[in-house]
């Protein structure tokens, strides 16, 4: 990741905690573009008898975390920094679990989406920490939207192995 910011910004929060901030932007950045580029994974090979039902949702989940990948981008800039955010780039800094990519059967890729889901869900909540702790009000807040969504979207995947 990113060591030190990089451009003059006249945001009046300290450049060590811009340069902490803008790695741990960079980051959740990876994670959310790898979960983004996961769940279209599972929305194009789902197979089974509830096919349509989770192809559709697969396909909106993943549309709901490209708002939060440009927010936390934009994050990272504004506070002086470069954001990191090619393929490549997010696939050498995720923290997330590799797909699997041999499941297609339906629930058995919405439990692989649970897991990595919830590993970001868990990582947001330790970034608003780190945010409130260097006192950056504002990245933590958008962390806290974050993590509603991806709770959320836990709640969503969550009720299809839940039950049964």
């Amino acid at each position: 990741m990113q060591t030190k910011t990089t451009f003059k910004t006249s945001i009046d929060v300290p450049a060590g905690t811009r340069e902490r901030m803008i790695d741990l932007l960079n980051g959740q950045l990876a994670d959310i573009s790898d979960l983004y580029s996961q769940t279209k994974q599972a929305h194009w090979n789902v197979k089974g008898p509830q096919f349509m039902m989770l192809h559709e949702l697969f396909d909106e989940l993943a549309g709901e975390l490209l708002p939060y990948a440009d927010m936390i981008a934009e994050r990272a800039t504004a506070l002086g920094g470069l954001a990191m955010g090619t393929v490549r780039m997010a696939a050498s800094a995720s923290r997330l679990p590799e797909y699997p990519s041999h499941v297609v059967d339906g629930m058995e890729l919405v439990a692989a989406l649970v897991e990595r889901y919830a590993v970001l869900a868990q990582t947001t909540r330790a970034a608003i920490d780190a945010a409130d702790e260097a006192a950056d009000k504002d990245t933590a807040d958008l962390f806290t939207e974050v993590s509603r969504g991806l709770d959320k979207w836990l709640w969503f995947l969550e009720a299809h192995l839940q039950g049964s």
